[in-house]
């Protein structure tokens, strides 16, 4: 199943994720949790996005050394400029998650800021949003992950524009 009815666990996820983080990492200004596992209501992929918010390039080389330390891989910007993302296979906290770090003040951070807060503060928008959801998957299926990913990145930008 490509999402899942939302689950308060998603929030307990993160915090055990944001505690080890925060017991094997020093240098970060914050650790963000984004995406839709955070909003009670919301429809999700059952993984938890997080951002964690570096003061500059420096502090994200210092970070990024910490991370290598406890297993993560970094994976490059995806070609979105200021968002490092890290693969946690190798990880010894068994939570399906995806981590990316970001520079203070960098766009793609505060889209999903500001994304995140207007969803947590708007239930008009989580069900509008739900009903996108569901509206893909019946396109393109419910195990169809690559499909619905892609379908909500281009079909449904507009939805994205409308909140930020």
């Amino acid at each position: 199943m490509v999402i899942e009815n939302y689950n308060p666990k998603w929030v307990e996820e993160f915090l055990a994720i944001k505690e080890f983080l925060e017991k094997n990492t020093t240098e970060y200004i914050s650790i963000e949790h984004i995406g839709s596992t955070l909003v009670p209501g919301m429809k999700a992929k059952p993984i938890i996005d997080i951002d964690i918010v570096v003061e500059d390039a420096g502090q994200f080389k210092r970070l990024k050394e910490e991370l290598l330390k406890i297993g993560y891989v970094h994976e490059g910007d995806g070609g979105i400029p200021g968002r490092e993302a890290f693969d946690h296979k190798n990880v010894s906290i068994n939570i399906d998650h995806h981590l990316y770090v970001c520079v203070k003040d960098n766009a793609e951070l505060m889209r999903h800021l500001k994304f995140r807060d207007k969803l947590r503060s708007s239930p008009e928008l989580v069900n509008e949003y739900n009903r996108i959801k569901e509206e893909i998957l019946a396109k393109v299926g419910n195990d169809n992950r690559s499909g619905y990913v892609q379908m909500k990145e281009k079909e449904y930008k507009w939805f994205f524009c409308k909140i930020i």
